[in-house]
């Protein structure tokens, strides 16, 4: 009887240090159906006990997690754009950045801006661009990255009266429609290529954008190229 209680107290330290997340369910299961052995429950579980296995577990305090905000669904051009960063490399390794500006209301892309830096008054100055081409969104949607907490977008979003919509930090999902557009650029224009100089990826993406535009469907826009959509 002794020596099957250590044989059973070795095995109870053998499990638990290799299976770390085990409870004594587990070992009993474990040891009964994987095993073979015909150990009572009651004596294997007191010895899991004595051996202080039990307390070893101590489950995690929770974190209640704040509700994300809904994402919003606009109702007309102009009235929410949204923006964010990407990142890739050409061929010989030169990291550069991708800034892309949707329309959420039809998907369209507004502008795809490449360059190795794209410091808070470089994107400022695409945005006014865009503005003097197509009019000031009500709203504009980004995540916290450096570039758009600046004081430099501050000032010029109140300048130009937009609201600033920042996502909750852990819920990308709340700038989800150009998460969606940066992955589709990836996949279907980046991913497709290996470019050797800037100005290759500028080209390919101007060209890719138009086709995006005004050839490619799109499922939120029943099936029609954002550009379709009036």
């Amino acid at each position: 009887m002794k020596e099957e209680n250590v044989q059973i107290a070795e095995w109870l330290i053998k499990l638990t240090n290799e299976n770390k997340t085990w409870g004594f369910k587990l070992c009993y299961l474990y040891l009964r159906n994987v095993k073979g052995y015909g150990w009572n429950h009651k004596r294997i579980y007191r010895i899991y006990k004595e051996l202080e296995l039990n307390l070893r577990i101590k489950p995690n305090k929770r974190i209640k997690r704040e509700q994300p905000e809904t994402l919003a669904v606009p109702t007309a051009k102009n009235e929410s754009w949204s923006m964010d960063f990407m990142h890739d490399q050409l061929s010989d390794g030169r990291s550069y950045r991708v800034h892309n500006v949707i329309d959420d209301y039809n998907r369209e892309s507004l502008d795809i801006l490449v360059d190795f830096s794209l410091p808070a008054e470089r994107v400022l100055r695409g945005l006014n661009q865009l503005i003097e081409w197509r009019g000031k969104p009500k709203h504009i949607r980004s995540d916290n990255g450096p570039e758009y907490i600046s004081d430099l977008m501050k000032e010029w979003c109140d300048q130009h009266d937009i609201e600033h919509i920042f996502t909750q930090p852990g819920n990308p999902q709340q700038n989800a429609y150009v998460e969606r557009f940066n992955r589709t650029v990836r996949y279907e224009c980046l991913n497709q290529y290996l470019f050797r100089e800037l100005s290759e990826v500028q080209d390919c993406t101007t060209l890719w954008q138009y086709f995006y535009n005004h050839e490619r469907p799109h499922m939120s826009v029943n099936g029609c190229p954002p550009n379709f959509k009036q």
